[in-house]
């Protein structure tokens, strides 16, 4: 059994206990509403508010954050190697960076840094599925305050959540490590909602050296994914999204 699959099947097993398949779907439906149609809820917690939501948050949209950016960095070259180091910004569930991490070699010690209390214990149990030797922070995102030693940093699907001045002041905060060497990925759902603010990062990002992308993968969803993609009605055999790197 690979390293994923032990996650999924203890993911399964966690978050299924109290809850039937029908009440995840349920909330399934309800939290994909939210991603959607009232975005704005996600600042006040509305993603993570209730069980339901907590299982279908961890089960359903952490592994397919973990495929899309497993895909999205064995497509960037530069990027499975460097920093011993990876900072998960916003980790939410730790899927995300854990799906950087495994694709480096050696893998790196990763921090965990979200500010919601609930997802820090899930995030542990990631890395720890993962055999990532990884700690986490309760911080806010946008505060965080880097360690001095040079490190990989991923903010994957969290710089949207922020509000416009905490958004701002991070840009000049990551291009600053970006230009002392540390590596930089950013990923983002391919939505128009992100496009606000994306053009000026993007401007900003290529102007420093990185480059910006936008991603398309046809992918095998977990069976328990695919079942729940399904049951709520979503489609989700091509996972899609957009990038900045440096």
């Amino acid at each position: 059994m690979t390293a994923s699959e032990r996650w999924l099947t203890a993911l399964e097993s966690r978050h299924f206990s109290d809850l039937t398949f029908q009440e995840v779907a349920r909330s399934l439906r309800a939290l994909s509403a939210t991603y959607v149609e009232r975005r704005d809820r996600l600042r006040e917690g509305a993603a993570l508010s209730g069980a339901g939501k907590r299982a279908a948050f961890a089960v359903f949209y952490g592994p397919l954050h973990y495929l899309l950016v497993r895909e999205i960095v064995h497509s960037i070259p530069v990027a499975v190697g460097g920093p011993r180091l990876l900072i998960d910004l916003g980790c939410g569930t730790g899927a995300a960076g854990a799906a950087w991490a495994e694709a480096c070699d050696p893998r790196p010690h990763v921090i965990g840094v979200d500010r919601h209390p609930w997802t820090l214990p899930e995030a542990a149990d990631t890395y720890r599925e993962f055999g990532l030797r990884a700690r986490t922070v309760r911080s806010d995102t946008a505060t965080f305050v880097f360690p001095k030693s040079r490190a990989m940093i991923l903010a994957a699907f969290a710089v949207n959540e922020l509000d416009d001045e905490r958004r701002a002041s991070l840009l000049p905060r990551l291009l600053d490590r970006a230009s002392q060497g540390d590596r930089v990925l950013i990923v983002e759902p391919l939505a128009r909602a992100v496009g606000r603010w994306w053009r000026d990062w993007q401007r900003a990002f290529v102007a420093a050296g990185g480059r910006a992308d936008e991603w398309r993968f046809r992918v095998e969803l977990p069976p328990l994914v695919a079942k729940l993609d399904r049951a709520a009605g979503l489609d989700h055999r091509e996972l899609t999204g957009r990038s900045l790197s440096i």
